[in-house]
This record gives structure tokens, sequence and C-alpha cells, in this order.
């Protein structure tokens, strides 16, 4: 089948995410109601990238733009690439601080693309979308929030992403999440480069129950944040490449606040239960500097509009 293309521009919203949610290592994932806004439009030939906001005058203007190579990558998966594409990104997620602004690119990619070839529709329905981002990705947990919404478990059946499936399990209401936004940025792979290959089995098995009872938590019983985002897989073996970020963390948790690293940081997210004079304790720890911004859970992930 020839793909035709929508004449029109289609925009989508993909909202920030926060994964790991401390124990819940790549398969654990939250959507936040902040949201990267992007538009495109095929016609033309080649591709032409605009940005506003969150790193303008920082990312590429061509196909090498995440938004755009996503994009390429959906249409190919659906069977055809337009001569051209003009794209406009309006961005509030900030850049590289583990709040998923890859992942929201990626996924606004794919449903753009989507859209504008709507006879390929059909062969890339919501669990495509997943997979595709996180083979794009590398890893399904913030993903699967930004398609998803809301508290999300995300599983591979392989490595690098393949094989991707996700659930929701709703709006984790009676939480009322704090991110802290630093001002120097930070890179995945160094961080994923300081775990180790191996961990000790009670570490793993501290992990699992730790994991399993967050869900209860975010589900219902939010009295259970603190002992439910404790972790011993991946923030320690971080800490000492972002010692500001576990500083913080370890502050917010010697208050009573259940606070992790968001992501592989540098930002730090606090999941406080539903009391706003708890929420604006925890926002007193912000550091010089550092942004604390009071986000939402997003219960509905990304969207055309």
């Amino acid at each position: 089948m020839t793909l035709t293309f929508r004449a029109g521009p289609v925009t989508v919203l993909a909202p920030a995410t926060s994964a790991n949610l401390g124990p819940g290592f790549d398969s654990l994932g939250l959507a936040l109601s902040l949201c990267d806004q992007v538009t495109a439009r095929a016609g033309g030939s080649g591709i032409r990238v605009t940005v506003s906001g969150e790193g303008a005058g920082q990312l590429p203007g061509d196909g090498r733009h995440l938004v755009a190579a996503a994009m390429l990558a959906a249409f190919d998966q659906l069977g055809g690439r337009p001569a051209g594409l003009e794209l406009h990104c309006v961005n509030q997620i900030p850049q590289a601080r583990g709040l998923g602004s890859s992942s929201a690119a990626i996924v606004a990619g794919i449903l753009l693309a989507r859209e504008l070839a709507p006879a390929g529709q059909g062969r890339l329905g919501p669990a495509g979308v997943i997979e595709l981002a996180a083979r794009i990705e590398g890893h399904p947990d913030n993903v699967a929030a930004c398609v998803l919404g809301g508290f999300t478990i995300a599983w591979t059946a392989g490595h690098g992403g393949e094989g991707a499936r996700a659930v929701s399990l709703g709006d984790a209401g009676g939480v009322l999440p704090v991110v802290f936004v630093p001002g120097q940025r930070g890179l995945t792979g160094p961080a994923r480069a300081a775990l180790p290959a191996t961990v000790p089995l009670p570490d793993a098995a501290f992990n699992a129950a730790r994991s399993a009872l967050l869900v209860r938590a975010l589900t219902g019983s939010p009295e259970l944040l603190l002992a439910a985002t404790e972790d011993r897989l991946h923030q320690d073996y971080r800490a000492a490449a972002m010692p500001a970020t576990a500083a913080l963390v370890a502050a917010l948790r010697a208050d009573g606040i259940a606070a992790v690293v968001s992501g592989s940081g540098p930002a730090v997210l606090a999941l406080v239960p539903g009391d706003e004079r708890l929420a604006a304790r925890a926002r007193r720890h912000c550091p010089d500097r550092w942004r604390a911004l009071r986000l939402p859970v997003a219960a509905q992930g990304a969207r055309v509009r």
C-alpha cells in the first residue's frame, strides 16, 4: 500500500515522566503534568525543525532531531516517508535532567507520523507505539508512562526495549509529586555506566519487595511511600557522580519525605501523600540554583490535538 499524507498540520502534546521511582528500575514510571508540544506538517523537501523553550538554540534543526528521527522510524514501519517535513517544538520539559525529555520526543514523533499517515494507523496501535518507542529509547519505563499516562508498569521480552509491554494503574490519586530540577544537565549513558553488572542477591530481594510495596502505596496506601521508595539497585552507585542530588534525596528522606532520583537524574522526585503542608515542607529543602516544581500526575498520556 502506498502511503498518502495528511495535508494539514498535526499537533501532539507529550508529558514529562519520572522513571524508576526508587526501587522499580527500568519498570515503574509516572507521567507528570508538564508537556512538550510538537506540530508537524508533511510537505516540501528535506526536514526542518524549529525549537522554542527548553533546548532552543541547542538541539539539531534537521533530521538528527529526536522527534524527526522517531517520525522517520515510524514512517518506515508504516511503509513510506513523505518528501519533506516541517516541525515546530515548544518545549517545557527540562532537557537531560531525568524527566523523560527524550521519551516525550520519541513518543511525539511516532504519534505525529501515525497521524500524518492515516492509512497506516491500523498498523501502529498503542501497544505498537510503546514497543517502537522502547526500541528507540532502549528501555520502556519512561515511554510507557508518556503513552499511557498515570502510574505505569512496563516490562520487556528481551533486551534494549524489544517486546515492550505496559499497563497503567491509574493516576496515583492522593499523591502530590514535587520535582526538584538543578541547573546542570545529566546524561543517561554515564549514569548507566556507573551501575554494576551484578548485584548481591539480598539487594535484589530488597528491591523486589519495595517495588511490590510501591505499587500498593501508589494505588491506595500513600502512607507507605517512605518505606516503598527505598532502593539498593542503582541510586547509591550513581551518588558519587551526582553529590548534590544524593544530598537532597538524603535530606528529604531524613525529614520523612519519600524522595528518589528521578530517572537517571540529576532531578529529584518527592512523592508526598495528599497534604499540601507536607508538599510545602518538601519545597523548603530546594537548594540554591534549583527549581522546585509542583507537578500533578498526568492521568492522560500523549495526545493529538
